[in-house]
């Protein structure tokens, strides 16, 4: 069975979890907030506190995991917090994976944070994915249309990134 660690397990990213979930993967979902783990569970998924920001406890959990899905193209936060989220952690997470049994990356590269941050971010999944034969998928799919498009849009990248080309 694949298991998808989501990171950044929100309300859309849950819906997309669910969706895995009723198509038979193993799904974990990460949040920094206690309070929000119930919200994850209801949604048939796993739960675990995990910071980005703090690359060691969402490394820790990619023993079990297929597809690592970077959803946090609408994170919240000061410009320069973001920068260090896509530009530092992200690229410091991307490197560890390589002794993992991680198989796939999915970035999501549209939302509320700025352009030139997901653009970044998004160049260094691409190397990712050239240097060391990992395949990605790019999530473009705009947060601002039906909460149920974007679901299955995070859903179908997760699926397909296993897919091949």
């Amino acid at each position: 069975m694949a298991r998808a660690l989501l990171i950044g397990c929100g309300c859309h990213a849950r819906a997309a979890g669910g969706i895995l979930a009723e198509r038979g993967w193993s799904v974990r979902g990460t949040t920094r907030s206690p309070e929000r783990m119930s919200g994850i569970e209801v949604a048939g998924i796993e739960g675990a506190i995990a910071d980005p920001d703090r690359v060691g406890t969402v490394s820790e959990l990619l023993g079990d995991v297929t597809v690592l899905a970077w959803l946090l193209g609408s994170a919240r936060g000061s410009d320069v917090e973001l920068g260090a989220l896509h530009e530092e952690r992200l690229p410091s997470l991307l490197a560890a994976l390589v002794d993992t049994p991680v198989r796939g990356v999915v970035y999501e590269a549209a939302g509320s944070v700025p352009a030139e941050i997901l653009a970044a971010g998004r160049r260094e999944v691409e190397r990712l994915g050239e240097r060391h034969r990992i395949p990605v998928r790019i999530l473009d799919a705009a947060r601002d249309v039906e909460a149920d498009d974007w679901a299955v849009a995070a859903a179908g990248a997760i699926e397909g990134v296993l897919a091949g080309p």
